[in-house]
């Protein structure tokens, strides 16, 4: 938890924003470009930011399975300047080495006020869900130990989640907000099979019951982790893919969080109780 501390910070440090936002977070113009033949996309990327630089820029393909239909390009340009404009999509066609006429592409303008607007309300749902979250573990548990190491797992899995975006500089956007907010409820879950065998069940001793709750819950994750996976493979859309690759990372630092962090705070709960 703390060296994913770190690494956000470092990033906040040097950007001054926690989390690395797309177009649809800070503002700028999307590109939507078809295409009767496959093109390589990081090779596109590489020669727009060298003819743009300073400019978040992003590329990903579209299309149907095994078949790609055309290119998106996200740029943090200023929405208001035709220079920018003009700049971008001369980039474009140089990149794809040829040029292409006005109607011959689809483009889309956020502007960065609506941007912050999104982000900062995101925010607020997200602040929500995981309060009502916690307000329903206290209530459910009536223990502090116990519902504190239930939420400091779900924290911990979110902030693994967002260090790993940011230790690889990989842009959120709405996407990524809402995977944000399945991943509160995957990371309760395991962390709730625990406590509930541990506290409430009485058969087998507490380590019993400790092992038998990572029988299942790591199963259960392990399951969630390859569909998870599989889906991320398979997927054509970049969309699923960000879901999918933070509920990865998240779900697998929760196997960390969960299984050593969880379990030694509720036996440390129980041994000041006496009750192991």
């Amino acid at each position: 938890m703390l060296l994913s501390l770190g690494i956000i910070g470092a990033g906040y440090a040097s950007t001054g924003s926690f989390i690395v936002k797309d177009v649809s977070l800070k503002g700028g113009a999307t590109i939507t470009v078809p295409l009767d033949k496959e093109i390589d996309t990081p090779a596109i990327e590489h020669a727009i930011r060298a003819a743009m630089p300073g400019h978040d820029i992003l590329v990903r393909g579209y299309g149907i399975p095994g078949q790609q239909q055309g290119v998106i390009i996200s740029a943090d340009i200023d929405i208001n300047s035709k220079e920018q404009l003009d700049a971008l999509l001369t980039a474009i066609s140089s990149s794809l080495g040829s040029p292409f006429k006005e109607g011959s592409y689809g483009i889309e303008f956020f502007g960065s006020s609506l941007g912050a607007s999104f982000f900062r309300e995101s925010l607020i749902a997200m602040l929500v869900a995981f309060a009502l979250m916690a307000l329903v573990v206290f209530v459910y548990f009536r223990t502090f130990i116990p519902s504190v190491a239930i939420i400091l797992a779900a924290v911990g899995d979110m902030l693994a989640a967002l260090a790993f975006l940011n230790l690889f500089h990989i842009p959120i956007g709405t996407a990524g907000i809402a995977a944000f907010l399945m991943l509160i409820g995957y990371s309760v879950d395991t962390d709730i099979l625990l406590t509930i065998r541990v506290l409430k069940r009485k058969e087998g001793t507490v380590d019993e019951r400790i092992a038998s709750s990572i029988k299942t819950g790591v199963t259960q994750t392990a399951i969630a982790i390859l569909a998870m996976g599989i889906g991320f493979a398979m997927a054509q859309s970049d969309i699923i893919r960000q879901i999918m690759l933070i509920l990865i990372v998240g779900l697998t630092a929760d196997l960390v969080f969960t299984w050593i962090q969880n379990v030694g705070l509720l036996r440390y709960y129980l041994e000041r109780k006496g009750r192991t």
